[in-house]
């Protein structure tokens, strides 16, 4: 009788998890190198479409792909008319640009987190093979000023009534991701593939790990 019950909860908050997600915006946020475009990779496996473009091709830093929309780099010059597209579908957001998503949309805010060291290693390696010099400034500084931002995001989340934000640890992900992966779907509003969802995370790609 109890698991019968169960199931028909279960459900139900998947049909109405499935009728509200087409009015919401999924925005996939973080620091560089944090894991955002892996947590679009699950989010599509697990059913939830993408708006990208493609224009960005996957290379040595990504190799599954970055799953941009180039139009999201123009919010903050007032590019919003292309918002309403992303109802229903997840978008990568510049954590940056976050701030000038338009009022009139709502948002589930997906925002990963990682070890800031391991962070400064990935964007370090990334400049290098891109010819740009790693060390413009200290690691101490860049660590200060995405602690700086990662509060100016929580805040900007805290007052907007029309944003959800969740933190999804990238770390947590590559020890177990069952935990983050049920976290996520019930988030958006359930309905996902867990499995093809877990099925995305590849520890190969791991790298630039948090020493001792």
């Amino acid at each position: 009788m109890l698991d019968r019950l169960r199931k028909a909860l279960d459900e139900v908050t998947r049909k109405l998890g499935s009728k509200s997600q087409a009015d919401v915006v999924t925005v996939v946020s973080g620091l560089p190198r944090s894991g955002t475009s892996m947590m679009m990779a699950m989010l599509e496996a697990g059913g939830l479409a993408p708006l990208t473009d493609g224009e960005r091709e996957a290379n040595v830093d990504n190799p599954k792909g970055y799953y941009e929309f180039e139009r999201v780099k123009k919010l903050d010059k007032g590019d919003t008319a292309w918002v309403p597209q992303a109802r229903g579908k997840a978008v990568k957001v510049i954590s940056a640009l976050l701030r000038h998503l338009p009022e009139s949309e709502r948002y589930r805010v997906i925002f990963m987190r990682r070890e800031l060291k391991e962070v400064l290693a990935s964007q370090k390696k990334m400049l290098e093979r891109r010819g740009e010099d790693p060390d413009k400034a200290s690691d101490e500084e860049l660590e200060e000023l995405f602690l700086q931002h990662i509060d100016h995001v929580q805040a900007w989340a805290g007052d907007h009534g029309n944003v959800e934000l969740l933190e999804v640890s990238y770390n947590e992900i590559m020890a177990d991701a069952t935990g983050p992966v049920h976290q996520v779907n019930t988030f958006v509003g359930g309905g996902l593939d867990e499995q093809a969802m877990l099925d995305v995370v590849d520890p190969d790609l791991y790298r630039n790990r948090a020493q001792g």
